[in-house]
């Protein structure tokens, strides 16, 4: 996945550990940045978790709009449980994206919603947390893509310094 071309955006977050946990996943699927609206982030957060220290490599930034000053050729979809959204395992995801996800204790603006290129939802029974949707979508679009960096090199790369696990063939 090329992370010039991925986007996260997060419409009003509450929490920071959702937060934390946003950017951990950005920076395991290869975001190119997260950005957030409103205050109440801002509020919490010296409390934030990060446990990778993915805000040292993806920026993390406060914006009026999630929307304004995007490149043309990057398409807005919008993750929510709306009515009338695309189921995401029936989803193409386009080349160059800002995925934009609501609050967690609401749904996103209506006018991005109106705006957007495409509106999908994850079919689950009850809702997933923030983090945990931004994980399954950025999940979703890489198993979907054509450039999935696999193998033993990966694993080693990837997994923690106390891990050394190997799989009897």
């Amino acid at each position: 996945m090329n992370n010039t071309t991925v986007i996260i955006g997060l419409d009003n977050p509450k929490s920071p550990s959702n937060v934390g946990a946003v950017l951990r996943a950005a920076r395991c699927y290869q975001a190119g940045e997260v950005r957030y609206t409103g205050v109440r982030y801002d509020r919490a957060a010296k409390f934030y978790t990060d446990t990778q220290d993915a805000i040292e490599t993806i920026p993390l930034t406060g914006v009026a709009s999630l929307t304004e000053s995007l490149d043309e050729s990057i398409e807005v979809v919008c993750v929510e449980l709306a009515v009338g959204a695309t189921s995401l395992p029936s989803f193409q995801h386009p080349e160059k994206a800002i995925y934009i996800f609501g609050p967690e204790d609401g749904s996103i603006a209506k006018d991005i919603v109106q705006n957007a290129h495409h509106v999908v939802y994850v079919p689950t029974i009850g809702c997933m947390n923030l983090a945990a949707t931004v994980n399954v979508v950025l999940y979703d679009r890489l198993v979907k893509s054509d450039s999935i960096e696999q193998g033993d090199e990966l694993i080693k790369a990837s997994r923690d310094n106390r891990n050394r696990l190997v799989v009897n063939q």
